[in-house]
C-alpha cells in the first residue's frame, strides 16, 4: 500500500484542530484502559491498520495484557471484559457502524447503566474522533512504520 498525501502538511490548520480535538478527549474523565480499546476496536472495524497498530502498541504501554488486546476483535465472546467494558464496546460498534446500527435502544440502555450521563458524551466524543482519525489515516493510506 503507498501512501497518498501527509495530510498533516497538506491541511495544517485543519489537523491543529484535530489534535486539539483529540487532546481535549485525552483529558476527559475516562479510564484510558477504556479509552484504548475503543479506539482499538473503532480502528478494528474500519479497517485502519495504522491506528490497530498505533492503539494496540499504546495500550500495551499502559499496562494492558496482549491476550486481552487479542480479544477485543472478538469482545462478545470472551470473558476477559468488565460489564463497563462491554457496554463501552457495544456503544463504539454501534455508532462506529451507524448506518447499519441506527444506534440501538439495547446497546444504549447497556450504555446508561453503566455511564453517567456526561461519560456517555464523553465516550461518544471520543468514538467519533478515532472515527475520524480512521477516516483520514485509511483514506489517505497511512500505514504504521515497521
Amino acid at each position: 500500500m503507498t501512501p497518498r498525501l501527509d495530510f498533516y502538511t497538506a491541511s495544517p490548520d485543519a489537523l491543529k484542530a484535530m489534535l486539539a480535538l483529540d487532546a481535549a478527549v485525552s483529558k476527559l474523565p475516562l479510564e484510558k484502559p477504556l479509552i484504548e480499546l475503543v479506539k482499538l476496536r473503532a480502528s478494528q472495524l474500519n479497517g485502519c491498520a495504522f491506528c490497530v497498530d498505533l492503539h494496540s502498541t499504546d495500550a500495551r504501554k499502559r499496562g494492558e495484557t496482549e491476550r486481552r488486546l487479542y480479544a477485543v476483535a472478538v469482545w462478545r465472546e470472551s470473558p476477559f471484559f468488565t460489564p463497563r467494558e462491554r457496554a463501552a464496546l457495544a456503544w463504539t460498534e454501534a455508532l462506529t457502524r451507524l448506518s447499519e446500527t441506527h444506534a440501538p435502544d439495547e446497546d444504549y440502555a447497556q450504555l446508561a447503566e453503566e455511564f453517567s450521563e456526561r461519560e456517555r458524551v464523553d465516550l461518544t466524543l471520543a468514538i467519533s474522533t478515532i472515527n475520524s482519525w480512521n477516516r483520514l489515516a485509511v483514506g489517505f493510506r497511512k500505514i504504521p512504520s515497521e
